[in-house]
């Protein structure tokens, strides 16, 4: 068999792990060859793409990022070209494609699948937004990082009295925020799925501080919103990839704060931190397992699936299914955090 491999969208701690599985699955026990494509779809719709062999993946299952790089395509050029993506994978002569990707990644291969393309998805997401597993690989690495981080700001804002407002991803989703906060012991969570009151909110700091308190910390995710007509509030526009762009709650929050409490409110934003580094070991025994499951489903011809976790076992769903919605934090984990608004 010939595979092609290749990692769209955001990075995330866990996408090497997934391709030296690939290559070692693929290569050890079938006597496959393995190609992987540079900087995603990218790659594919342009034919680039490099030899990977056990020398290649040496050494890169504690790496973060990827190897083969990564790059976001405006929908309309993948659309478009279906047919040529199906023309270089008959040329390469390619039986099956590996994409490592998270929602949007996953739509785009849904969509070459439908187009005829052999394709087996793997999930990825910081975010662990994508409902048809439990969690994806890159989710706990990044908790981890917003939990230290929140560990660490926590004495600098007792230090100065000080109001803290952390912001960190989930565009759509507040999994990253919600499991940082209750890890870390935040004063209040803010996420996507329940726009917030502003007055609560201010209520529930001020409470700490006619308490006695010091210190707050709040942990907001990057797609929080206030309730409509509650506060003035920024919107960012669209990117050229149609996702949006936010004004910085972190900043608009402690402006907010800062005013209506009189204290000291600064905002700080982990970004692109939480993306980076070493993969936990949660995170790499995840991905060598869905690599490791890619490549048996694509010796079975089992294509238009992804990998998944549903409890300890990995299983396939349909890619249609996988893209159907997303994964948000239900209402009962709002009572178990206590913190979140």
């Amino acid at each position: 068999m010939r595979i092609g491999v290749l990692t769209s969208g955001g990075d995330c701690p866990g996408l090497n792990a997934v391709i030296r599985s690939v290559v070692h699955r693929a290569v050890v026990d079938h006597g496959d060859e393995v190609i992987g494509f540079h900087d995603g779809w990218k790659g594919l719709l342009e034919c680039d793409y490099r030899k990977l062999d056990l020398d290649a993946v040496g050494g890169i299952l504690a790496r973060g990022g990827t190897i083969l790089g990564s790059s976001r395509v405006r929908p309309e050029q993948l659309r478009d070209g279906v047919e040529l993506a199906k023309g270089h994978c008959a040329d390469l002569g390619l039986d099956a494609v590996i994409p490592i990707g998270g929602e949007g990644t996953l739509k785009a291969a849904h969509l070459l699948s439908q187009g005829g393309l052999p394709i087996v998805g793997v999930p990825k997401t910081i975010d662990n937004d994508i409902a048809s597993t439990d969690v994806t690989f890159g989710f706990d690495t990044a908790v981890g990082v917003a939990t230290e981080a929140l560990d660490r700001l926590k004495t600098t804002a007792e230090s100065h009295q000080r109001v803290l407002i952390v912001e960190v991803m989930g565009r759509h989703t507040g999994w990253i925020a919600l499991h940082s906060g209750m890890a870390a012991g935040a004063h209040a969570v803010v996420v996507p799925e329940r726009p917030f009151d502003i007055e609560e909110l201010a209520k529930r700091v001020g409470a700490r501080f006619e308490a006695g308190k010091r210190f707050a910390i709040v942990v907001v995710a990057e797609g929080a919103k206030p309730r409509e007509g509650t506060m003035n509030w920024d919107e960012g526009g669209k990117d050229v990839y149609g996702h949006e762009r936010f004004a910085g709650v972190a900043r608009q929050l402690s402006n907010e704060l800062e005013a209506r409490l009189g204290k000291e409110a600064r905002p700080v934003i982990l970004g692109h931190v939480q993306r980076g580094g070493t993969p936990t070991a949660y995170d790499r025994v995840l991905a060598t397992r869905f690599g490791w499951h890619a490549v048996e489903a694509a010796h079975r011809g089992e294509f238009g699936m992804m990998t998944a976790l549903r409890g300890t076992d990995i299983t396939l769903v349909p890619l249609g299914t996988a893209v159907e919605t997303l994964k948000t934090v239900p209402d009962a984990r709002y009572d178990e955090a206590e913190c979140v608004l």
